[in-house]
């Protein structure tokens, strides 16, 4: 199996495919209106979040659903996992596709993650509804790590990306199934990330300080196979 580019910025964590970057520059040069990201309608944006792990896992989960001002909670949850639908900012801020209004990308937070990396992409989401540019997010981004308002993540901390109707970016689409695990700034070979025949990929990207490991996994969160050889 090929690992893409990964998408780098650990609060998406997805394994994304690298877009040709000349062409997707000129295609998502800034943000579209934001009617462009949103999900049709919240019944539906609930199903898809909920797509991004087993049953036995969202069906108690906590559910956010993109609003006016941010993410706000549909459903609340029983178990600690929080599971909502990414869009392309979440991607790193080099990242061609950070402004492509077609990526919808469905994760599932345990209750680690929740507290400790999730926070981060739900400012951030505040910040683009509110219109700031992505320069001034960069800094921000910094300024809040500098002050210690963003943190290592907690141990333990993790999430799933299980599903089939995800859409990760123009290249791959939803490429495979994975577990993502969250991890204070490691290097990757101490977990045999990124090596030959190794199945644990690994990627960080400044200015968070995590390392994040994504491990590919056989089935959609629906019990069907995947085709772990595509892309």
């Amino acid at each position: 199996m090929k690992l893409p580019m990964i998408c780098a910025l650990p609060i998406l964590c997805c394994a994304i495919g690298a877009a040709r970057a000349d062409d997707a520059k000129a295609g998502y040069p800034a943000m579209a209106p934001i009617e462009q990201y949103r999900v049709a309608n919240a019944s539906e944006e609930i199903a898809l979040s909920r797509s991004a792990a087993p049953a036995s896992i969202s069906g108690d989960a906590s559910i956010l659903t993109l609003g006016n001002r941010g993410y706000e909670t549909a459903v609340k949850g029983k178990n600690g996992f929080v599971c909502l639908v990414e869009r392309s900012w979440a991607t790193g801020f080099d990242d061609a596709e950070f402004w492509n209004p077609k990526l919808r990308s469905p994760i599932c937070f345990n209750a680690a993650a929740a507290r400790t990396v999730l926070p981060i992409y739900l400012k951030r989401t505040e910040w683009v509804i509110a219109g700031t540019s992505k320069s001034a997010m960069l800094d921000r981004s910094k300024a809040d790590l500098a002050a210690k308002l963003t943190v290592a993540p907690e141990s333990g901390a993790m999430s799933f990306m299980m599903s089939k109707q995800g859409y990760l970016n123009d290249q791959v689409g939803h490429w495979h199934p994975h577990l993502m695990f969250f991890l204070a700034h490691v290097d990757g070979a101490d977990w045999g990330a990124d090596l030959h025949g190794s199945p644990v990929f690994a990627a960080h990207t400044d200015p968070d300080p995590f390392t994040t490991f994504f491990v590919p996994v056989p089935k959609w969160s629906d019990g069907t196979p995947a085709d772990m050889d595509a892309h």
